[in-house]
């Protein structure tokens, strides 16, 4: 059973929104895009499981910085297991990955996490220990038995510049090895940090750094923040939203959560696969404008 609720209803809209806002480009197409919409319904602070649909939902693609939504997990459970031990550092590493998208604080957890370093080639045992190690959070992955999680792969470092190395080795023939995910596998993701987890004052709280404004003062002064051109940018000012974007040159993503009102949450996560989205600024915007507006005029009621 999935982790939401199908709805056809959500199903026919989506299929309109994606055919409006593709035919504001000649160069969109429906097959580069892939999209997860679930809406939850909210009763005396408590989230229910959701209503959603999907297009391309389970179509794996290269993530880029939306992977770091699953380290930052695999962070907050390695601290609650003892395994990783809470420090400022570590704190401060998360908060810049998931904040700032940093790729060297991301770097330096996936050393923590997998007791690995980059470095040259390496050959032999030594090399065959590296790889299994590196391999560790995807065993974790799987040992959480959530079908949305079958078959992607999250192992690999994010890069401003490439891999080198030993790292470069490990990306496999053709990068064969390379991160994948899919709409549905980041979805279920977000939602176990969003509603699932019940931080305590001292936890690792994941939540707290992928808070966003949307205030264009605070907006225009940050020029890497990931709303303009993405989700975010669609939505309202003064709407309460957490977001996690991924861009490179082949990739436009983004994963978000807002609340609409007191009684109804959305999590929507878009991949656009593809060098022209990659360099799009319209796309997402227009989506979640659409998906907010639906949601305004059918579901809200408060």
């Amino acid at each position: 059973m999935s982790f939401y609720y199908l709805s056809k209803e959500m199903g026919l809209a989506l299929n309109d929104i994606l055919g409006r806002v593709c035919s504001y480009n000649k160069d969109f197409s429906r097959e580069d895009i892939a999209i997860t919409w679930i809406n939850y319904k909210c009763e005396n602070k408590r989230v229910f499981k959701g209503f959603g649909f999907g297009f391309n939902n389970k179509k794996k693609v290269y993530p880029a910085s939306v992977v770091k939504l699953v380290y930052g997990l695999a962070a907050y459970y390695w601290i609650k297991k003892g395994s990783l031990l809470l420090s400022d550092e570590i704190i401060d590493a998360v908060r810049k990955m998931l904040s700032f998208s940093s790729n060297n604080a991301t770097s330096f957890l996936i050393d923590l996490l997998t007791g690995t370093t980059s470095g040259p080639c390496i050959e032999g045992e030594l090399w065959e220990n590296w790889k299994y190690q590196r391999s560790i959070i995807n065993d974790w992955l799987h040992d959480l038995d959530w079908k949305e999680l079958i078959d992607i792969n999250c192992c690999q470092k994010t890069w401003d510049d490439g891999p080198f190395g030993r790292e470069k080795e490990f990306y496999g023939y053709e990068n064969n090895n390379r991160n994948v995910m899919t709409t549905d596998s980041a979805a279920r993701v977000f939602e176990e940090i969003m509603i699932h987890i019940d931080y305590q004052t001292n936890d690792l709280n994941l939540r707290t750094f992928l808070k966003r404004s949307l205030n264009k003062v605070v907006l225009k002064n940050d020029s890497l923040n990931q709303i303009d051109g993405f989700l975010g940018e669609g939505l309202p000012e003064n709407i309460n939203l957490w977001s996690k974007a991924g861009l490179m040159s082949e990739v436009r993503h983004d994963s978000a959560w807002w609340i609409n009102s007191q009684s109804l949450q959305t999590l929507l996560v878009v991949f656009c696969n593809g060098e022209k989205y990659s360099i799009d600024t319209s796309l997402l915007p227009l989506i979640a404008k659409e998906i907010y507006e639906f949601n305004k005029r059918h579901i809200i009621r408060d």
